[in-house]
Formats: structure tokens, C-alpha cells, sequence
């Protein structure tokens, strides 16, 4: 058996030092930051994914009807306006750390989200709308798609608060001060009542 004699125990110290230091902050959540941060934009990144998803299944839900409920011009032509200004919203860079940017971004969608349902209301009064193939595809579409992104949205809810508690709490308070300065509080969605059950999409 290899005995270690007082000098080489004296310069192993250093990296047994190490070792213990690395393992402990291992396990005492100095990672957690970064972590939850990606996680955060993971989440937004799904968000606006699912988005961009319904807003592409407008334009053919919008002729679909077009070509039914000519005299219903107007809720077309607010469905196109809301999807419009909704698509042109500019997102700056730090979207996520700004409350009114990210605010201004969720009543761009809300308003579409109002716009389409008015659209939905007005569908009811033509059957022959509700029964063609066209509309029955773009109706399950929505559908799924209206689900993912009341999904979309509860999950990076909590990401979000994850990510500012840890900020708020020790010993991530600690860490934020000692190695990641920068790292500030995410803006969120406000959640609205019922927002974490996906919404029924009826037509």
C-alpha cells in the first residue's frame, strides 16, 4: 500500500481542496440560474412557436369563409387586421426582462384571439361553412392549436417564476451577486383566471 508522506499530502491539498469545493457547489444550487434562465427561454421560444402557428392557419380559415359569408366583411377584415398587428409586434431584444414590451406583445394576441373568436361566432350561422372539409380540417387545427398555446403559456409561466424566485431567494441571491450580476427578473404573461386548463375551441 502507497503511504503518502507529509510533503506530498501538503501538495495534494490544494486539489483535494478543490474537489471538496467543486462537489459542494455542485450540490448548493450555483447552477440553478443559468438553468432556470434557459428553461425560461426555452418556454418563450415555444410560446411564439405556437403563435406563429395559429397565426399561419388564419389566411386559410379567413378564405374558407371568405368564400361563404361575403356579407360578414367586417369580421374578416378585423380577423386580418388583429393577425396583422399581431405578426408586425416588435420584439425587442430584451422582451424578457421588459414588463410593457411584453405586455404590448400579449394584447397584440389577445385582441386576435378576440377577433378569431368573433369569426367563430359568426360560422355558426352557415352550416354549409361548419360542414365543409376545408373548415373541419382548419376547425381541428385550431383546436389543437389553441390547446398547445394555453400549454405554451402556463409552462413558461412557471418557468418565469422558477427563474425570479431563485433570483429573490438564498441561496440564489448569493450566487447572483457573486458570479451572475447580470441576471435580472423576467417579465411573465399575466395569467388570466383559467388560464392553466386549455380553452374549448366550439365552432
Amino acid at each position: 500500500m502507497l503511504q503518502m508522506t507529509p510533503l506530498t499530502f501538503r501538495r495534494l491539498q490544494p486539489l483535494i481542496l478543490i474537489g471538496f469545493l467543486t462537489a459542494g457547489l455542485g450540490g448548493c444550487g450555483v447552477n440553478n440560474i443559468p438553468t432556470y434562465e434557459e428553461q425560461a427561454k426555452a418556454g418563450w421560444s415555444e410560446v411564439l412557436s405556437q403563435y406563429q402557428r395559429r397565426s399561419d392557419l388564419i389566411p386559410n380559415l379567413v378564405e374558407t369563409v371568405k368564400g361563404f359569408a361575403e356579407q360578414e366583411r367586417k369580421v374578416l377584415t378585423d380577423v386580418v387586421e388583429a393577425r396583422a398587428k399581431a405578426t408586425q409586434t416588435k420584439l425587442p431584444a430584451d422582451i424578457l426582462n421588459n414588463p410593457e414590451a411584453l405586455k404590448r406583445f400579449q394584447d397584440a394576441q389577445g385582441a386576435l384571439s378576440s377577433a378569431l373568436s368573433r369569426l367563430l361566432v359568426v360560422v355558426e350561422r352557415y352550416p354549409d361553412i361548419k360542414s365543409g372539409q376545408n373548415f373541419l380540417a382548419l376547425q381541428s387545427q385550431l383546436e389543437g392549436t389553441e390547446n398547445r398555446i394555453a400549454i405554451a403559456r402556463r409552462d413558461f409561466i412557471n418557468a418565469v417564476r422558477s427563474y425570479n424566485t431563485e433570483l429573490r431567494t438564498i441561496p440564489g441571491r448569493w450566487w447572483k451577486t457573486l458570479l451572475y450580476p447580470d441576471a435580472k427578473p423576467m417579465a411573465s404573461f399575466v395569467a388570466r383566471e383559467g388560464s392553466e386548463v386549455p380553452p374549448k375551441v366550439k365552432f
